[in-house]
């Protein structure tokens, strides 16, 4: 199995070693992990501004460098469900879209793919898992509370492979946390407001760490807690899962 990492602009400039994890871990499964070193942002910020029409080249751009591998793997529930769910809509009319099949956060990967029944994390800490936006409800890692369906969570299932920890979820689980990309900038009195509640909410569950799968979720909310001296760290949950490597 061939796997393309792709390695979304966040976590490139502030959290690399996410991206790392990411990279050790698929190794430590055998995979073949190649990393196009020609790519660029997938586009998802030109976009949210109103410049959807001008992301098309990097759309085309992103198509190419990954058109080789079987699956495209990322360390962003956010950036991985942009180019599932939007590419193609983008792209419609003008050539068919190939990379939207094959992108998966790694979370999906490393659970419906590989269907791993070991990690080889070790976390002897508490933990609490922010469901993002994106992962909830566009690529399905866990369950959206607003629909009546069995309750699941693809993050908790492999957070609970990981030796030592101790995993929670607060309430309102899958409520936003403010960040949204262009909406903290636009209104950023709101996406504060409602990041503060997040984190509250996170630390009312006794836990050390709030990790989950989308980077710039956690930057948002550990902006708030440096600026408020909330004490409670965040980190990625594929570096608890590859915690060890």
């Amino acid at each position: 199995m061939k796997v393309g990492l792709f390695v979304p602009c966040y976590v490139d400039a502030l959290y690399p070693e996410a991206g790392v994890a990411t990279y050790k871990l698929l190794k430590h499964y055998g995979l073949d992990v190649g990393y196009p070193e020609k790519q660029t942002c997938c586009g998802q910020p030109m976009a949210n501004a109103g410049f959807q029409e001008k992301s098309e080249k990097v759309i085309e751009t992103f198509d190419e460098l990954f058109k080789d591998y079987d699956y495209i793997v990322a360390p962003s529930a956010s950036c991985a469900a942009y180019v599932k769910v939007y590419y193609p809509k983008i792209l419609e009319g003008k050539h068919e879209c190939i990379s939207s099949k094959k992108i998966m956060d790694v979370v999906e990967f490393l659970h419906d793919v590989l269907k791993v029944d070991h990690v080889p994390g070790k976390f002897p800490h508490v933990v609490s898992v922010h469901n993002s936006c994106h992962g909830v409800r566009e690529l399905g890692l866990s369950s959206p509370s607003e629909r009546h369906i069995k309750p699941f969570n693809k993050i908790i299932d492999l957070l609970n492979m990981v030796e030592g920890i101790t995993i929670h979820e607060p309430e309102r689980k899958d409520e936003c946390c403010g960040f949204g990309g262009m909406f903290s900038i636009e209104e950023p009195a709101v996406s504060t407001r409602m990041g503060e509640d997040k984190i509250k909410r996170h630390m009312a569950t006794g836990a050390e760490y709030v990790t989950g799968p989308d980077s710039s979720c956690l930057m948002h909310m550990a902006g708030i807690a440096k600026k408020e001296k909330m004490p409670i760290k965040f980190i990625h949950v594929v570096q608890i899962l590859a915690a060890g490597l």
